[in-house]
């Protein structure tokens, strides 16, 4: 169930190469950067300095206000920000002892970054609702035999809105996780980066561990998730207001300053622009939740039609695919695991669709990740013009890329 290294290492091993050099990127929103936020950056291109570490107070300020319109209020001397947040993660796991548990599967990025600390890493399968939490027995199990191993379990991991499944967690299961990990002394560090990306925001209740654990969980999240380009890195943590939870932070900016992962002075701006939520970033962001659901939807019909299996997503721009029952297809086609499933649809469908032994899956199970920012559009106007259009599904660019994907499937049964 858990293991420091279950995770296969190599996308295709005789290529040399690793999860981290090569690893798949979090699922990109495939538009073009909202000319508002292009402006603030560009009046701010003269900063020749970056931010301090752990970000300034225009920023940080920024981020308190975010949090405090979602029920955390936070004040600035609780909030840190970085340069992405792989850095930001790389430093909270820094900043605290022990083993380290996530769910499975779990973004790509997680394990590697507990690899680089040299930190026993121990995944947890997932209930059957969603992804992103634990199963509450499989973790109670985990910590017990852990400890009797002689481990030192302190950390948990947790996406509310999940990447790789795009699933949400339902309240009362992830209540149920954050009791039972806070019951066994873990620190809980909540991933919200896809809270902001839900397809049915009027539907779905996204519910932050923070807002139940206020001492045990620390919140980060990476502004690409709905408010800034991926090519902007900027990440923002939020800590407990308590003694501890200040001493946690002051050894995560040690560890930032180490890194030297401090935020541009122009992605700052344009971050603390976004972070304040303008109608225009608002706009943005649910104009395009909303083409990603479509498409999404779209994805998961397709999917569900060639005879595999997937969650409904309901947050971010991706869905997690079981080619399970197409296996015999698949077989007779030289495809045995999901290393040879990456390639062997990546060929196919012309872009990245990693595999989920990325994600920590066994090796063996034929599951992948499917994103929708691919399928908007090969230009900046044709992904514009599925922002913009009334019925996306029906654009050429989109139907095409859909039917590619279909007839991709289709051959498979």
């Amino acid at each position: 169930m858990g293991t420091t290294g279950t995770t296969s290492t190599a996308g295709t091993a005789h290529e040399g190469r690793g999860p981290v050099r090569y690893g798949p990127l979090a699922p990109d929103a495939g538009l073009p950067a909202l000319p508002e936020l292009v402006a603030v950056l560009a009046d701010a291109a003269g900063r020749t300095e970056p931010e301090p570490p752990g970000g300034g107070p225009v920023l940080r300020e920024a981020a308190c206000g975010y949090w405090s319109r979602r029920g955390l209020p936070a004040h600035p001397q609780e909030v840190a920000a970085a340069a992405g947040a792989q850095p930001l993660l790389l430093a909270l796991l820094a900043a605290h002892g022990g083993d380290v548990l996530m769910p499975r599967p779990h973004p790509a990025s997680w394990a590697p970054q507990a690899r680089l600390l040299g930190r026993p890493v121990f995944q947890v399968p997932t209930p059957a609702e969603c992804g992103g939490v634990p199963d509450l027995y499989a973790l109670l199990e985990t910590v017990r035999r852990v400890r009797a191993e002689g481990g030192t379990p302190r950390l948990l991991l947790l996406s509310i809105a999940d990447d790789p499944t795009g699933t949400v967690a339902p309240p009362e299961l992830l209540r149920e996780a954050c009791e039972a990990a806070v019951g066994e002394g873990l620190h809980i560090i909540s991933d919200e980066t896809w809270r902001d990306t839900l397809h049915r925001p009027h539907e779905t209740v996204p519910l932050s561990p923070a807002e139940m654990w206020p001492d045990d969980v620390t919140v980060f999240f990476d502004l690409a998730g709905a408010f800034a380009p991926a090519a902007w890195p900027a990440a923002v943590a939020r800590f407990p207001s308590t003694p501890g939870g200040a001493d946690r932070r002051a050894r995560t900016v040690d560890h930032l300053t180490a890194l030297g992962a401090l935020v541009a002075g122009p992605v700052a701006a344009a971050g603390a622009y976004a972070l304040d939520e303008p109608a225009a970033v608002t706009a943005r962001a649910a104009a395009a939740s909303a083409l990603h659901a479509r498409v999404a939807a779209a994805l998961h019909h397709a999917v569900h039609t060639a005879g595999a299996l997937a969650r409904p997503p309901r947050a971010g721009r991706h869905l997690y695919a079981d080619l399970g029952p197409l296996r015999r297809g698949l077989g007779a086609r030289g495809v045995g695991d999901s290393m040879e499933l990456e390639e062997f649809l990546g060929e196919r469908l012309g872009t990245p669709v990693p595999g989920g032994h990325r994600f920590g899956d066994e090796l063996g199970a034929l599951r992948v990740r499917l994103a929708t920012g691919p399928l908007l559009g090969s230009t900046p106007e044709e992904r514009t013009e599925s922002l913009t259009a009334v019925e996306p599904l029906e654009l050429p660019h989109v139907a095409r890329a859909l039917g590619i994907l279909t007839a991709a499937l289709g051959e498979l049964r």
